[in-house]
């Protein structure tokens, strides 16, 4: 049994169709993100599980339990926003605290309980001993490491997250989504996070779901969603890559413009096959060789990214945009490659990917 399961969710706002007929199913302790451009529906979606926005149809269910009409208080779950939404005038313990005071007398523990679990949540994400400072005093990654002590503090058994990373600077966002994702494993608590950050998303998710106009166009994991993208708005916007559209030539093999390659998958059998390739697939070789699957190909730009050049390729391939390929610094170390230059390069047949959709 899913986790967490959501079933045909729709929610408008107006004429405005936020989510589409939303299905998914998330089992316990995974960490799924929502991935996907500013308006595609992630964050309300995120927001009607959370029952801060209530969906127009569809089902809800948690840990076995319909919540699709519960209000906020009565469902199990705890969030961390963007914007940290930390008291400014509560103490960094108080505003962890904050949940537990908030539960029903039954359930929430005494103070000495209280403060423990505070101590324990601050030390749990990094902070200890500052249960005594004011918001203000702490740093962005700071202060949102108190959200999430917050957001753990009730021990949920479903934590949401959106976009947390956002509005912190590069270095400290790659440190945190780190510490998130390694205390994640370490509870084991279901996650859904949302984010439009592609990298975020690779590096931290167990699964993707990739969201366009309110509805969902392809759920994996980052392997598959970055190797194996099912249409051509899935391919554009995890990462960059070529499409490359093609005449049959029989079995394997196809015509790219003047360029033959051999795909070693199977083409879907259309009129107009289509192919993505990842820059990082395309290999650099000696002018003089001829591996399988290569061509010659003219550099038009070349782009220097620290530990690899982004390099732009004119070929004969008979597409409407230039081929871009990705060599490492270290292979290019005493080979400088500059405008003009004529390179020998080459998809390999495995990384020569058939595309089956173009929506």
């Amino acid at each position: 049994m899913a986790h967490l399961e959501i079933k045909q969710l729709s929610k408008r706002f107006g004429g405005f169709t936020a989510l589409d007929r939303i299905d998914l199913s998330i089992a316990q302790g995974e960490f799924v993100v929502l991935l996907g451009p500013s308006g595609c529906g992630k964050t309300t979606l995120l927001r009607t599980i959370a029952g801060l926005e209530r969906q127009d149809s569809g089902q809800i269910v948690h840990a076995g339990h319909d919540i699709s009409h519960a209000p906020p208080a009565q469902r199990d779950y705890g969030i961390v926003f963007q914007s940290y939404a930390l008291f400014p005038n509560l103490t960094v313990g108080d505003n962890v605290a904050y949940g537990l005071k908030s539960r029903r007398k039954g359930n929430a523990p005494g103070a000495v309980g209280a403060r423990q679990r505070v101590t324990d949540m601050l030390t749990l994400v990094g902070l200890p001993g500052i249960e005594e400072k004011y918001p203000t005093q702490l740093s962005g990654g700071q202060q949102q490491r108190v959200a999430l002590a917050r957001a753990l503090a009730t021990s949920p058994h479903l934590l949401l997250l959106d976009e947390p990373l956002s509005a912190l600077d590069a270095i400290e966002r790659v440190r945190l989504r780190s510490e998130i994702k390694q205390l994640q494993s370490k509870l084991g608590i279901t996650t859904l996070m949302v984010t439009h950050d592609q990298e975020e998303a690779l590096s931290m998710a167990d699964r993707i779901v990739v969201m366009k106009s309110g509805r969902v166009q392809q759920i994996g994991t980052p392997q598959d969603i970055y190797r194996s993208p099912c249409n051509d708005f899935v391919a554009d916007f995890i990462g960059r890559g070529n499409l490359l559209v093609a005449t049959s030539q029989g079995q394997d093999n196809f015509k790219f413009g003047q360029v033959s390659l051999r795909c070693a998958s199977a083409a879907h059998s259309a009129a107009t096959p289509r192919f993505y390739v990842r820059p990082e697939d395309i290999g650099l070789h000696a002018i003089t060789d001829t591996p399988e699957n290569s061509f010659t190909a003219t550099v038009s730009k070349s782009e220097f990214m620290g530990s690899s050049y982004l390099v732009t390729l004119e070929a004969d391939m008979g597409q409407r945009k230039p081929l871009v390929a990705q060599f490492s610094s270290n292979y290019l170390e005493g080979r400088p490659i500059h405008q003009g230059a004529l390179l020998r390069v080459s998809i390999p047949a495995e990384h020569l990917r058939p595309m089956e959709s173009s929506t």
